[in-house]
């Protein structure tokens, strides 16, 4: 690790954990979070996040088969139309600088969550995103990991 950003800014870390602490106890399915951090990490690269959140994902009962097949998710039968929307949104703001989030993806994505939950998935979608860029800045090491009590 080039620095560790927890100690060095414990402020700046307690905020970005605030947001996760919301995150976890919103409303939203546990499962489509994991899935939704699963996705953005594959999309950044980041080692770190993918280790964790397949760990978490299987902890609490996510498929291998799933996970194998999330980077291909379009491609197959495996996921519920409410997942695709999540995770379509995920791809779309991740890459909010290419995609600049378009119209059909938001409509599939209403769709599928109320305000509150597609507010809420975005706030997930915003912190993972903010912890692939901290893990892969330090270089947080892949497979450190280790998974606690909820």
């Amino acid at each position: 690790m080039r620095l560790n950003y927890r100690t060095v800014s414990p402020e700046g870390f307690q905020a970005q954990l605030g947001l996760e602490q919301y995150i976890h106890n919103c409303d939203l399915e546990h499962s489509l979070l994991e899935l939704v951090k699963t996705r953005a990490s594959q999309i950044n690269g980041c080692a770190y996040c993918l280790d964790m959140h397949t760990k978490d994902a299987r902890a609490e009962g996510e498929t291998e088969q799933r996970l194998y097949a999330l980077s291909a998710w379009e491609e197959t039968p495996f996921f519920t139309e409410r997942e695709r929307a999540a995770l379509a949104w995920t791809e779309a703001v991740t890459r909010v600088a290419e995609s600049r989030v378009p119209d059909a993806v938001y409509e599939q994505a209403r769709r599928q969550f109320t305000e509150k939950e597609l507010a809420d998935l975005t706030f997930a979608i915003v912190a993972i995103n903010g912890w692939n860029r901290l893990a892969i800045a330090f270089r947080a090491e892949a497979g450190s990991y280790q998974r606690t009590s909820r």
